[in-house]
């Protein structure tokens, strides 16, 4: 296995996980040609990464399939002010993903996936270090630590989740309201206390430095080609074929990396994988950025505060509600309402955007072979985490193309536990 070397790999998605996946193998010697329907460089481009908070969060292993939110869900779906959204006419499409949901929201549930997500996500700041240092990061990245605030209505829940990450060796800081508004003086005071992870990263600007690392793939000898995938088949032991709207392209292997967009390529492989779309918004705040020196998370509200380069963001909640349906402008309203809450000094926003997050009813990423085709590989599904695990995704799944020994279980992030 070691002597082995892959010879053609083509990549489905420009995304984070796409060109980390791409950069990787490239650094190994293996041909890559990575497929999108939209340019990365373009300006016009506002993918996840245009859009998405800027943490690194690699201490975020808690995730939605906990006893403690579940009851709280249906409260959340009928108030029109809430972190949690529903669009009524996607409920059926929505049922497969409900179903699994369900069946993997108790405490056992909850603690595999954090144990599984902290596994990956420990190394996923060091992986990135790796790449900063072959690019230019200059006002691009902060290390100033990220914030999360809480009022005590909802104590028990942050109780949960400083213990897990406490079992698990994450280090946090808690912090009382007093410390809280010493480092962030800007901050209404509606919250009671909460928790610094101290040096922290911050992209001020995600989707720059995504360009940046394609660029940095393309001058490494990767290839990219703006064409709209529509199918990938393996053809035989070793070839795998991606076929476009105008073209058919072969690789020895295939890996699909379209985030959100990856299940329409994974049914057509006889895999019923329950992906669906976390909907989330965010709009800025112009020269507003200035108001507080790192992001802040409001649990409460489940959304953030960002300083951007280009302005305040506020970002967050999620909608549930699929690729094809319109932005809703209730979410956008209540994204301001709340950003107004905490930072009463904002005045008007701009640039409201939706992007979708690849969801995953057990909130695991899939990184791993197609149960029935072993050359078309997986790395879809990070939800939240989709910019976090970028780089360290880019390690994990081109040491699986290369056939690479690993101390990893992989087997949590297999396709097989949905199949």
């Amino acid at each position: 296995m070691e002597n082995y070397k892959c010879k053609s790999v083509g990549i489905i998605g420009s995304g984070i996980q796409g060109v980390c996946i791409g950069y990787q193998l490239i650094k190994k010697g293996v041909p890559v040609t990575i497929f999108d329907r939209h340019d990365p460089l373009s300006s016009n481009f506002k993918p996840a990464s245009y859009g998405n908070a800027g943490h690194f969060s690699p201490y975020a292993v808690l995730k939605f399939n906990r006893p403690d939110v579940l009851k709280d869900v249906p409260k959340m779906l009928f108030s029109s002010y809430g972190p949690l959204a529903l669009k009524w006419n996607y409920v059926l499409k929505l049922i497969p993903w409900i179903k699994h949901y369900l069946k993997n929201c108790n405490t056992r549930s909850m603690l595999h996936t954090a144990k599984y997500m902290n596994q990956i996500a420990r190394s996923a700041d060091e992986a990135y270090e790796e790449i900063f240092k072959e690019i230019d990061i200059t006002n691009l990245v902060d290390k100033k630590g990220i914030i999360y605030v809480w009022s005590n209505k909802n104590l028990k829940s942050r109780e949960l989740e400083i213990k897990v990450r406490n079992d698990l060796g994450i280090k946090q800081k808690i912090l009382s309201k007093k410390e809280i508004l010493k480092l962030e003086p800007n901050l209404s005071p509606i919250f009671d206390a909460g928790v610094l992870y101290e040096n922290s990263m911050f992209a001020r600007d995600p989707h720059a430095i995504l360009k940046k690392i394609f660029k940095l793939f393309v001058d490494k000898g990767g290839k990219f080609i703006q064409e709209n995938v529509k199918q990938v088949l393996q053809l035989e032991k070793d070839q795998t074929l991606i076929k476009s709207e105008s073209n058919d392209y072969n690789f020895e292997k295939a890996i699909i990396a379209a985030g959100a967009f990856s299940k329409r390529l994974t049914d057509q492989l006889g895999e019923n994988i329950p992906l669906d779309t976390e909907r989330g918004y965010h709009v800025h705040f112009k020269n507003m950025e200035h108001l507080i020196s790192r992001p802040i998370i409001c649990l409460d509200r489940g959304f953030s505060l960002s300083p951007m380069n280009q302005g305040l963001r506020a970002v967050g909640t999620v909608e549930l509600g699929g690729l094809n349906n319109p932005p809703n402008k209730k979410r956008i309203d209540y994204i301001v309402k709340s950003a107004k809450e905490y930072l009463p000094q904002l005045g008007s926003h701009y640039d409201e955007w939706l992007g979708f997050r690849p969801s995953l009813p057990d909130f695991l990423p899939i990184l791993g072979p197609s149960k029935k085709n072993k050359n078309i590989i997986y790395a879809f599904g990070h939800d939240h985490l989709g910019w976090t695990l970028g780089a360290v995704t880019g390690k994990i799944v081109s040491g699986m193309v290369t056939g690479e020994k690993t101390n990893l279980d992989l087997d949590p992030y297999s396709s097989k536990r949905f199949n």
